[in-house]
């Protein structure tokens, strides 16, 4: 019960928003192709539902390609430069000043660079979701606990173990959060992608639309797409859930060690 009270609030100024949104558009006679009604973009919404599922399984599935490159590709850096230091003065600061540079001014040279495939889409979603992947897991890294490192290492723990044991304990909540963000990124990514040049897709739908001037499916195709992100950015909550359950019983071994 007190659940649902928790909703109640949150739900009821939704639908204020939303009955705002319908009843005042036309009561300031502000013109269809600069905001539609809401009821309106809800029939965008049916009548085009088999168009905008199309075009959604395409943004998707490079959005999830991207994200999981960036998190391999991510984790990777971030364990080189922790373990190899010579690595690390080399790949960091290159790291750190390809984020000086907009993400969206280099999105033009992936389209050159890979054409209108799909690989161009995939190159815009890891520059999105690379840096927050490298740069929590980094700080993960450097946070575990060098005293009970040393312990495990005393106790005749291999690196692997300790790796296990230890630095996932730490590394865990740094990168379920960036993987998070990253989700979230990776729809915003996959679109600017489409919008630069993209045969299917909801960035492509989207401009289409716009260029046409239909508002309704515009926003139609702007709801489906935080409708993914949100779809990601849960399946991020869900694994953080589980994943941080094993990183308690993980802490809890790790609490038995120090009281050796």
């Amino acid at each position: 019960m007190k659940k649902l009270k928790d909703y109640v609030f949150p739900l009821s100024f939704l639908i204020l928003i939303l009955l705002a949104w319908e009843f005042l558009i036309p009561f300031f006679n502000v013109p269809n192709y600069i905001i539609p009604k809401f009821s309106e973009i809800l029939k965008a919404l049916w009548t085009q539902k088999e168009l905008l599922y199309k075009h959604s399984i395409v943004t998707l599935g490079e959005a999830i390609l991207g994200l999981s490159i960036s998190v391999i590709v991510g984790i990777s850096c971030a364990l080189s430069i922790y373990l190899w230091r010579n690595v690390g003065k080399t790949l960091y600061p290159i790291i750190i000043f390809s984020q000086t540079i907009p993400t969206i001014a280099l999105s033009p040279i992936m389209v050159m660079w890979f054409g209108y495939t799909i690989w161009s889409k995939v190159a815009v979603v890891i520059l999105f979701c690379f840096f927050p992947i490298v740069i929590s897991t980094l700080d993960g890294l450097n946070g575990v606990d060098k005293d009970l490192e040393d312990v495990l290492k005393a106790l005749g723990g291999n690196k692997l173990q300790i790796f296990f044991k230890l630095h996932m304990n730490s590394v865990l909540p740094n990168f379920l959060s960036s993987f998070k963000i990253a989700a979230t990124y990776s729809i915003a990514g996959a679109t600017i992608g489409e919008w630069l040049g993209a045969e299917s897709g909801l960035g492509i739908y989207v401009k289409r639309a716009s260029g046409m001037l239909q508002s309704d499916s515009v926003f139609a195709g702007v709801l489906v797409l935080s409708f993914l992100g949100l779809v990601l950015f849960s399946i991020g909550f869900l694994l953080e859930k589980i994943l941080l359950k094993y990183r308690r019983n993980l802490k809890g071994d790790n609490n038995e060690i120090k009281k050796i």
